[in-house]
């Protein structure tokens, strides 16, 4: 794979892994230094990506080993010296009529509260529910990038799914019949 191939890997599939990467730091600041670093090391491993395989899942899973190795560390120093984690929220685009904006606070409340939900999920759960819903991958894909079997993937999302459920199904019915959650 030549420079060329990559800049058009990076055209290509570059804001869905700015995505992945954000939704796995919850930080901007740090999403593109994943982002960027992720790139780095594709650019370093250049003649692992094959053209005919999934270039895609190759660069995710560069970015999850990376994001794994910088929590391992995290973990490491907060043991030696403590210090705090600082994150911060996403930017979401503003109504641009007077009839959008009711509805567009009520949508961008129930993502923000869905994002919350898939946030406070363990790391098992929730890289294979941002890999399976977000980045729309395939269990075999997910399964390569994370080294787990794919009934292990499966199982997974399946165990999400009704943790999520569990925890925003008050919070939807709520909604429905307008008793108190907006």
């Amino acid at each position: 794979m030549t420079i060329q191939e990559l800049e058009r890997l990076i055209a290509l599939y570059g804001k869905d892994i700015f995505s992945f990467c954000v939704h796995l730091t919850g930080s901007g600041q740090e999403a593109e230094e994943l982002y960027q670093d992720a790139f780095l090391k594709a650019v370093e491993r250049i003649a692992d990506i094959r053209e005919d395989g999934n270039q895609k899942s190759y660069i995710l899973s560069v970015a999850l080993n990376l994001w794994k190795d910088r929590r391992r560390k995290f973990a490491w120093r907060q043991r030696i010296a403590p210090e705090k984690e600082l994150s911060c929220g996403g930017d979401y685009p503003e109504a641009e009529t007077a009839e959008d904006v009711l509805s567009g606070l009520l949508r961008e409340e129930r993502l923000r509260t869905v994002r919350e939900a898939v946030g406070r999920l363990s790391d098992r759960y929730r890289i294979p529910v941002l890999l399976y819903y977000m980045e729309e991958l395939s269990v075999a894909d997910i399964a390569r990038i994370m080294r787990i079997p794919e009934g292990t993937v499966k199982s997974r999302l399946g165990a999400a799914r009704k943790l999520l459920k569990r925890e925003l199904e008050g919070y939807f019915y709520e909604e429905r019949t307008g008793a108190g959650v907006v």
